[in-house]
This record gives structure tokens, sequence and C-alpha cells, in this order.
């Protein structure tokens, strides 16, 4: 920008040629003019600081990932047990908060567990399977070929 600039191209060229909009270039070319070499470089962003540390972030998300200690999984035997009846059979934001605070160093905030990593609410779907051998599934789904009905046109 700096360098066009120093050629004589205007503002309008100058922005067409790096593909940007033309309030970037006269703003950059301002505080290079004010501050130098140093005026170019990336301001902090806007908006509200980091409560969490990468580190802390990473337990978090590591934590929300594991299996809750209260979900019933299968034994040998066949039977649902869980590692510690009491806990969370899935983890919900207030459920995740406790644990996070004791594996980190730092008070984390009941919004440490939404982050921006792939973590999914995933609910439990204790229907979907059964040793029992009285029970019997439910029929089969509708064919995918079967048409929906559409309302009556007004």
């Amino acid at each position: 920008m700096i360098a066009f600039s120093w050629q004589g191209l205007r503002t309008s060229a100058i922005a067409a040629r790096l593909g940007c909009h033309m309030q970037t270039v006269r703003e950059r070319i301002e505080r290079f003019n004010a501050e130098g070499l140093v005026g170019l470089g990336d301001r902090p962003g806007a908006g509200r600081k980091p409560r969490l540390t990468e580190v802390e972030r990473g337990c978090v998300i590591a934590l929300a990932r594991s299996a809750p200690p209260g979900r019933p999984v299968r034994d040998g035997a066949g039977d649902l047990v869980a590692d510690d009846e009491s806990g969370p059979a899935q983890w919900t934001l207030d459920s995740l908060t406790a644990p996070a605070r004791r594996a980190s160093s730092s008070p984390a905030a009941r919004s440490a567990g939404s982050c921006k990593e792939k973590v999914h609410r995933r609910h439990t779907r204790s229907w979907s399977e059964s040793t029992d051998p009285q029970f019997t599934p439910k029929g089969l789904k509708s064919s995918a070929s079967t048409p929906t009905r559409r309302p009556a046109p007004r």
C-alpha cells in the first residue's frame, strides 16, 4: 500500500489492486504517516479478552470430550453400570464447571464449557438398544420413496 502510494496511485486504485476496501488503504497510510513502520502492524482485536488461557481451554475441551462419570456402560454380564452413580450421565455446562475448576489453577467460569472447538453436546439414547430377550424393536422405518403430504393449494 505504501509503495503504491509513493508511486502516486490514488486510494481507489490501490484498493482495487490489493483487493481491499478504500477505507483500509486510507487508515493504513494515515497510521504509517503518524507512526512509521510500527503503525503497519496489526492492532489488538475488539471485544472481551479471553478469560481462560490456552492450557485451561485445552483442559476443558479434553474434559468435555471424555465420558462423564455417571454414564452407564454395559459390563461383561450385559448390565448397565456407571463409574460414579451420583455423577452426571452426560456433560452439561453446569456439570462441566466443577471438574474444570478442580483441574485448573485459576477459576474457570461457567462459560468455560462453551468453546469454539468442536465439542458437541450429545444426548444419551438408552432406548436405542436392549439386551432384554423380551424386547421387540419398533417396526421398519418408512421408505424414503413414500411421498410426503403437501398442503392443498389455496
